[in-house]
């Protein structure tokens, strides 16, 4: 079979990687790709917001089945064009992708269907978001309600520093996803990733996995869209994991079914373990960037039926394996993210590096002839199986340490946590 993976970032590539090796495979395609996908794929200039377009490639090129990766293309509605074009698909559609587009969605969700999460307040003008600021005090957390890339979560360790995030938030720091903003309480505790396919009606949890989103060593600095992952997050017992799916993701699934928005794709579920047990801090409507990573490289099972499984309502006869062997992902940045940074800066030695532990996952590239140059922001995912955490965390940065980027940075401690559980 055709299959067309929409998207260009890590992500992407960690699930073409997967893609290709599927029996089921005859031809892969990726739009737009990146500098390293084209190892995999075919890639080909499509712009995703472009539905017709879409469509007519689908057509063209016989594509029987197309994995739609980053959220903007599921918020705006792509999903919904391919099933009315009778092109199955991956992921949700337009009205189940509010899980992800509006953060004040998920929260009356939550509220309405008794699923632990943080307290909350939501606000359309910033006189009374600061109001509520000043009423619960600090810390506490500030958002901009839409996709802000990973970007639009403040975490606020004063009064005066809420006030000045939503000033920013309003004043359109982040576009049109400021144009709501949501308050909550700060939670502790440990944060964990858990991901779980849904066929609409069916549930089949993946694997957990720890991000790591602060851009500095020792999570200090602004958030970012994360900068490295491990899998699997040693803090998810079976004991919580049965928990998550009890109290949290299945709940969803059914609200959803009763909204008459049946989600479809993968729950990506962004917890905090609280001394209270397990509490949703966000979902994600699509893979995680880069927890994707770690999970592509952990599993043994053909991806393709499973993925082509949530579209057809077959979920409850899919079994995926995983290899024990944990995985861990460092995450190349250019110098300046999350804020500006060149572009165009050139990137030696990164070709080659691929090994049966080692794969490295591209983002922000393009190819220059024989050269590869940086583009994005993240850039590079340098991924490592490894017996261990720590023997995954050696892989990966022997693998970094060998690529020749002078205008790009990575945080040295990914997997920390995990390494710190190992040694104890």
């Amino acid at each position: 079979m055709n299959v067309l993976v929409i998207g260009s970032g890590g992500r992407e590539h960690a699930l073409s990687w997967a893609i290709s090796k599927s029996s089921l495979l005859t031809k892969l395609y990726c739009a737009p790709g990146n500098g390293g996908m084209e190892k995999v794929a075919d890639c080909v200039t499509l712009d995703s917001s472009d539905h017709d377009a879409v469509i007519a490639f689908c057509r063209a090129h016989d594509i029987d089945f197309v994995v739609v990766g980053p959220e903007g293309p599921l918020v705006e509605g792509l999903v919904d064009a391919l099933d009315n074009a009778d092109i199955a698909n991956f992921g949700p559609s337009k009205a189940a992708a509010q899980l992800e587009g509006s953060k004040g969605y998920v929260k009356d969700l939550c509220k309405e269907n008794n699923i632990p999460t943080a307290a909350y307040g939501r606000f359309s003008d910033a006189a009374a978001a600061k109001a509520y600021v000043e009423t619960q005090g600090a810390p506490i957390v500030v958002k901009a309600d839409g996709l802000a890339a990973g970007k639009g979560v403040i975490m606020a360790t004063t009064v005066g520093e809420a006030t000045q995030a939503i000033d920013e938030i309003f004043g359109g720091k982040f576009g049109a996803a400021g144009a709501e903003v949501v308050i909550e309480e700060t939670m502790i505790g440990e944060e964990a990733s858990f991901f779980v396919l849904s066929d609409g009606t069916h549930t089949l949890p993946l694997a957990t996995a720890q991000d790591h989103k602060r851009v500095g060593d020792g999570d200090v600095g602004p958030n970012t869209g994360g900068m490295g992952a491990y899998s699997p997050a040693p803090v998810m017992t079976d004991a919580l994991c049965a928990q998550v799916m009890r109290e949290i993701v299945e709940p969803t699934a059914a609200a959803m079914q009763a909204r008459g928005a049946p989600f479809k794709g993968v729950f990506y579920a962004g917890l905090m373990i609280t001394e209270q047990g397990p509490k949703l801090i966000e979902y994600n409507v699509r893979f995680g960037d880069p927890e994707c990573q770690v999970l592509m490289a952990r599993l043994e099972s053909d991806i393709l039926p499973a993925l082509m499984a949530c579209h057809s309502g077959t979920l409850d006869k899919i079994d995926l394996k995983w290899h024990d062997d944990p995985a861990l992902t460092v995450v190349m940045a250019a110098k300046g993210y999350p804020e500006a940074y060149e572009k165009n800066t050139l990137i030696e030695n990164v070709d080659g590096l691929d090994t049966e532990e080692v794969q490295i996952f591209h983002a922000g590239t393009r190819r220059d002839g024989e050269d590869v140059r940086a583009i994005g922001g993240r850039v590079l995912n340098i991924t490592a199986r490894g017996q261990t955490v720590a023997q995954a965390q050696t892989r990966a940065y022997d693998a970094v340490d060998s690529i020749h980027w002078p205008d790009g940075f990575c945080r040295r401690d990914i997997g920390w946590r995990a390494i710190e559980r190992e040694n104890k």
